[in-house]
């Protein structure tokens, strides 16, 4: 098929027919790259003066003017949310700086994309001008972290609805326990403390001493510090300064005050886990649960330090597809590849949900649905399927990874059978030059193997322990 969008014509092959509004971004920059010539570049730069670069081109043409605005402010909110960054450089071109400008600032479009860089880098997130030859530099310092399962270590998942934790001696789990836990509805943040505490000294008891701590976290986390989570959305700024913001920290010292502690979020930490089920590197994780989330292990195995947060990743540049209640922004990941992707799509299956039921309890209605060959809850996951075959193309562009796990709760079942035949239909048909494997991981890599990646984060200097 094949729409127009400002003058390009983009074209593709799968229509989701339950969402033939959606116009995946992937395409229409095949089709734009097509005709743009002049060369531009955007960069990042975050903590410690590193630098992403991306390079591409533009048309810089007032027919085009309007396409341009388009795939650059599109451009660099994939690159903003992947990457992070409190510094954008616009190189090469000044009308398209002057365009950036206004909708990135506190007045602007994209305000929230603007509050939310200065609150996780604690400075003014700022636009600034290059010509494209004075273009900054890559500088990329990748950590290397996880892989250590010498000693007694504790590792922790804190999710949105439960936590977990296991005590693991020499790279074997020993005790693992799940808890359920409300932290997003709670605004005492003695609730979160104490939560992270008790599964710390329940997985202490089953060692004979503790030699690490490695902390899997929803959230963005920079020196162990939270930065922004929205496991604590409902506590205040005042108590998240006093308590949130050192928490993990805190809560290892009453463990042992000399105890090393890694905190990493637990998007990259599922990753790792993937990198180390599949004694691969380059491994790209997206979790698809209450919202989407994203983690990566670069080719060299290490932990980059980017954001990843997918969730806020433009995929469909449709004029009508959903808004985001969060960012205010429209066709993002949150509302793609999550439980709420499966729930908008209810209505146009023919599926009744009830009412007052929570998303997860109306994904899990939608998920009885398909093991009983509804058709509509088929076609649910199958278009979820076609949104992600072509996506994947957009990962691609942005993360040097051959392989791809995908996890959560609504690629569970048949339902994430579905999703991946489907994306990998569209993968061989319409790239079948891209190299990227695509699975789901066994139940047993996604709880066990998920600890002992946490607990694995931290290096140590001590004696392997015994059982």
């Amino acid at each position: 098929m094949k729409k127009d969008i400002f003058g390009i014509q983009v074209e593709y092959q799968f229509e989701p027919k339950l969402d033939p509004d959606f116009l995946p971004f992937a395409p229409f920059i095949d089709s734009y790259l097509k005709t743009a010539r002049l060369p531009f570049a955007i960069a990042l730069e975050r903590e410690n003066q590193q630098i992403q670069v991306f390079e591409t081109f533009i048309h810089g043409s007032e027919f085009y003017q309007l396409a341009d605005h388009l795939f650059v402010e599109r451009l660099i909110k994939f690159f903003l949310w992947a990457r992070g960054g409190f510094r954008l450089y616009i190189c090469g071109s000044k009308e398209i700086y002057e365009f950036i400008t206004k909708v990135y600032s506190s007045s602007g479009q994209r305000s929230f994309d603007d509050n939310f860089m200065s609150k996780v880098y604690d400075q003014p997130f700022e636009v600034v001008y290059r010509d494209y030859d004075q273009r900054p530099k890559p500088n990329q310092d990748s950590v290397s972290i996880g892989r250590n399962l010498d000693g007694c270590r504790i590792g922790f998942d804190a999710g949105g609805s439960d936590r977990k934790v296991s005590a693991v001696i020499n790279g074997e789990p020993v005790y693992s326990e799940e808890t359920i836990w409300n932290p997003k509805i709670t605004s005492d943040p003695t609730y979160h403390l104490e939560g992270i505490m008790d599964s710390f000294r329940k997985a202490a008891a089953h060692l004979p001493r503790v030699d690490a701590i490695g902390i899997s976290s929803a959230g963005i986390y920079v020196a162990n510090q939270t930065k922004v989570a929205s496991l604590f959305l409902k506590v205040s700024d005042e108590d998240f300064q006093k308590t949130i913001k050192n928490i993990y920290i805190d809560a290892a010292k009453a463990i042992g005050p000399d105890i090393p502690i890694v905190v990493a979020n637990d998007g990259d930490v599922t990753a790792l886990a993937g990198a180390m089920s599949l004694q691969k590197n380059g491994v790209l994780g997206i979790a698809m649960g209450t919202s989407e989330a994203g983690g990566y292990v670069d080719p060299a195995g290490k932990i980059t330090g980017w954001l990843n947060e997918f969730a806020f990743t433009p995929v469909d540049l449709s004029p009508h597809a959903t808004i985001d209640e969060w960012s205010g922004d429209i066709g993002c990941g949150v509302k793609y590849f999550s439980q709420d992707g499966v729930i908008k799509l209810c209505q146009a299956a023919g599926i009744d949900l009830p009412e007052k039921a929570t998303p997860a309890e109306k994904l899990k209605v939608v998920q009885t649905l398909i093991e009983q060959k509804d058709q509509g809850a088929t076609a649910i996951f199958e278009t979820i399927g076609i949104w992600l075959g072509y996506t994947m193309k957009l990962y691609r562009m942005f993360y040097d990874a051959e392989e791809v796990l995908l996890l959560g709760r609504v690629v569970s079942g048949e339902g994430g059978n579905i999703i991946l035949h489907k994306t990998k239909e569209i993968l061989a048909k319409e790239y079948p030059n891209l190299p990227m494997n695509i699975s789901l991981p066994s139940e047993k890599n996604r709880r066990i193997g998920q600890s002992v990646a946490a607990a694995s984060l931290p290096s140590i200097k001590k004696l392997k322990c015994s059982d």
